[in-house]
């Protein structure tokens, strides 16, 4: 509800420190209402202190920084690994990940204050906007949102770009840091960090070296592979051991896991991809991500599902939870009925998949050591070629028979058809 003593109402903005959420900021200060800021330290390497500082001297009335890597984690990044989230084949969804908790944190900042809005810098154009503005709406369905980049009148004011919004910065007397804008934008989290817009925008444009911040090149990586070992409990990782320094070390928390699951694959240059995709609101856009940690976890967590997990569930969860959890969390349905029903069934499906997996990383690539279960699901004398054991080899025959009844009345019709298969 506004408040006739403050102008039109308070409102809580998404606030970055950037240049962009520092003129809205001002932009929103100016239009008479009374402006909360909300940070989320989700992992990212940032200066929380700088942007605070920065809010209050431009006019916010707060500043709220809250930590939500371990939500980020256990409630998000942990159930996309166990389903194997992925979207068009590649992406690990690292940013669409982030944005629920953000979003539920900022209401929650947004309700203890009192805001009869939220506010939020997305490009319109853009998924966040579209994975925001959704979460708003189902976590206070009457929250009002305030989103600068589609509004008319401000759309014209900094019709110039960043050239108007630096200007506009001079005239209200914004702190700029003085440095050159790349000419890419990037979101960083925990989980990753993505690329894209500026020289991006051209597909066939290859990404600059000095580009990617989190993992080193390939090429300049250690010449010996570093390995680890990964546990897994009902397919969260649960243990992740590792050599640091010539010393064994061994981490069990969510967060911790993570962060050095990122720290190995950083220093072996694991989890580069450059894509083409399909942007919810149907534009096709060029990203660049680093999901160095998280590469590792997935990938493992896959091949531990080979040993541990029955054929006919793989399938179905392969082929209906899996693609749609990632489709979900892409389009920003994240707080939504199909996604708890979609969670319900990552989870019956994991209750199995308990086991260790030994990893190695190296130079850019990532790959499987071994595997080890109490799954009774793989048995040694059953798989051997060397040893029958309880094994019938003559059933084979009327299994084969049976299966080729239906494809020889396939051959017979090609063959009538003057269609012959040979």
């Amino acid at each position: 509800m506004a408040d006739s003593m403050t102008g039109k109402g308070k409102v809580c903005l998404a606030y970055s420190g950037g240049l962009d959420t520092s003129c809205i900021l001002k932009w929103l200060i100016n239009q008479g209402y009374e402006v909360i800021c909300f940070l989320a330290d989700c992992g990212q390497e940032e200066d929380f202190k700088a942007a605070e500082q920065k809010a209050m001297k431009i006019g916010a009335k707060k500043v709220y920084i809250e930590d939500i890597k371990k939500e980020f984690v256990e409630e998000f990044c942990w159930p996309a690994i166990q389903c194997n989230a992925v979207y068009e084949t590649q992406y690990l969804l690292g940013t669409s990940l982030a944005r629920p908790p953000i979003a539920r944190a900022q209401i929650r900042v947004a309700q203890k204050e009192g805001c009869f809005a939220v506010s939020h810098g997305c490009t319109g154009k853009g998924n966040d906007q579209v994975r925001f503005e959704l979460a708003f709406k189902a976590l206070q369905p009457d929250i009002k949102v305030i989103a600068p980049w589609r509004d008319p009148p401000f759309l014209e004011k900094f019709a110039g770009g960043r050239n108007s919004l630096l200007e506009y910065a001079s005239q209200q007397g914004i702190p700029v840091t003085s440095t050159k804008s790349k000419p890419w934008s990037m979101d960083e989290n925990l989980a990753h960090c993505s690329y894209e817009a500026g020289i991006l925008e051209d597909p066939n444009t290859t990404p600059p070296t000095d580009m990617w911040k989190l993992t080193v090149d390939p090429k300049q990586a250690p010449d010996e592979e570093e390995h680890f070992t990964v546990e897994f409990t009902k397919g969260i990782p649960s243990k992740l051991q590792y050599m640091e320094n010539g010393s064994s070390k061994t981490v069990t928390e969510a967060v911790d896991i993570l962060t050095a699951a990122n720290a190995i694959g950083r220093r072996n240059g694991v989890g580069r991809i450059d894509i083409v995709e399909n942007r919810r609101v149907g534009i096709k856009s060029r990203g660049c991500y680093e999901t160095p940690g998280l590469t590792c976890l997935h990938f493992a967590h896959l091949d531990l599902e080979g040993l541990c997990l029955d054929r006919e569930v793989r399938a179905l969860r392969d082929q209906f939870v899996t693609f749609n959890y990632g489709k979900v969390l892409y389009n920003g349905d994240y707080f939504s009925p199909q996604r708890e029903f979609l969670h319900t069934s990552i989870i019956a499906s994991q209750k199995d998949v308990n086991g260790s997996v030994r990893c190695g990383a190296y130079k850019g690539n990532f790959r499987i050591l071994g595997r080890s279960s109490d799954s009774k699901l793989y048995d040694m004398e059953e798989s051997s070629m060397d040893d029958i054991g309880d094994f019938d080899p003559s059933a084979a025959g009327g299994f084969i028979a049976v299966e080729a009844i239906r494809l020889k009345k396939y051959g017979n019709m090609k063959k009538e058809a003057g269609e012959g298969l040979v």
